[in-house]
């Protein structure tokens, strides 16, 4: 798989790299082709997008970092519910950036910001209330580290939303590439971070929330 962040120490690979069953080695440098993969609607009726924004809580103005953005299958969406506030769809692909830029416009979501992440830092402009990172904590390397730093991007206040596969998924990265709920809440806790809200009404991933201590 050819994105930057599977391999950098600090950096989440792209999103997209587990937002499709058989994708996960695969490069990403053609967006279009992506996007009817990444945004196919039957991907709805289990990754329950509106009822994991709603779950969120976000007021009406919040700035939202989706951190391995892809085709802004959840930032759109955030950006939609979300008119008042602020979405950076960060991403490391180039061709990813460039299409969030172009769906933007096309959809009219002026609140919806591409931004170009780098290793080791995903470029945020301004700090945000939430981070939301789906299906992209298990490539994550030195997460304790990964997550120490980003704590430094919340305002005060700010969460972190993790939402990866579970081990029993039928989709998903291999099963050895996988990181259990549990593994996640004890490494953010070594980070600095406190288990805020867990939620249990995806049918394939786990979805937790933190906040830094």
């Amino acid at each position: 798989m050819r994105i930057a962040l599977a391999c950098a120490a600090l950096l989440l690979a792209s999103a997209v790299a587990a937002q499709s069953p058989h994708t996960h080695r695969h490069s990403f440098g053609d967006a279009e082709k992506w996007a009817h993969i990444f945004d196919d609607p039957k991907r709805d009726a289990w990754q329950k997008p509106h009822q994991v924004i709603q779950a969120l809580a976000l007021e009406p103005d919040a700035s939202v970092a989706d951190i391995g953005a892809g085709t802004g299958y959840f930032a759109a969406r955030l950006a939609n519910m979300l008119p008042q506030g602020t979405v950076y769809a960060v991403d490391i692909e180039p061709a990813m950036v460039k299409y969030l830029g172009e769906r933007a416009q096309r959809e009219k979501l002026a609140n919806l910001e591409p931004v170009a992440g780098a290793a080791g830092d995903p470029r945020l402009p301004a700090k945000v209330d939430l981070i939301l990172l789906v299906d992209v904590y298990h490539h994550i390397e030195e997460r304790e580290r990964y997550f120490r730093a980003l704590a430094g991007t919340l305002k005060p206040g700010g969460r972190v939303a993790v939402i990866d596969f579970r081990l029993d998924s039928p989709s998903g990265p291999p099963k050895a590439a996988r990181v259990p709920p549990e593994r996640v809440k004890a490494e953010l806790a070594k980070a600095g971070y406190d288990l805020a809200a867990e939620h249990g009404f995806l049918p394939r991933q786990y979805f937790l929330v933190f906040r830094p201590r």
